[in-house]
């Protein structure tokens, strides 16, 4: 997997992002970043974003990121788990995992 693929399933998912109405930054680590931007009726997703201010941030690995994309990994245990650590709003981040499941 690669930070090309994580960002091209979160940009089909752009349409239902709308709803979400903040910014999040997905922290992947060495993997890279990606800033979901959904404030102004358009929704802006930028990999290793120059400006990384957001609400809220998720910090996971690649690999979970795409299996909570994917529906295999239920946000609420990764975070229990530890696989998923939330800076910021603990209800934007429920609203983005639930945004981004197929």
């Amino acid at each position: 997997m690669a930070l090309e693929d994580v960002l091209s399933e979160i940009q089909a998912r752009a349409d239902k992002l709308t709803e979400l109405g903040h910014t999040v930054l997905l922290d992947m680590g060495d993997d890279g970043k990606i800033l979901v931007d959904a404030t102004g009726g358009d929704v802006k997703i930028v990999a290793n974003p120059d400006n990384e201010d957001a609400e809220t941030t998720l910090a996971l690995s690649e690999a979970n990121m795409m299996k909570l994309i994917a529906g295999d990994l239920n946000p609420m245990v990764a975070f229990t788990l530890g696989k998923l650590k939330v800076f910021g709003s603990k209800g934007i981040a429920l609203k983005l995992a639930s945004l981004l499941e197929k």
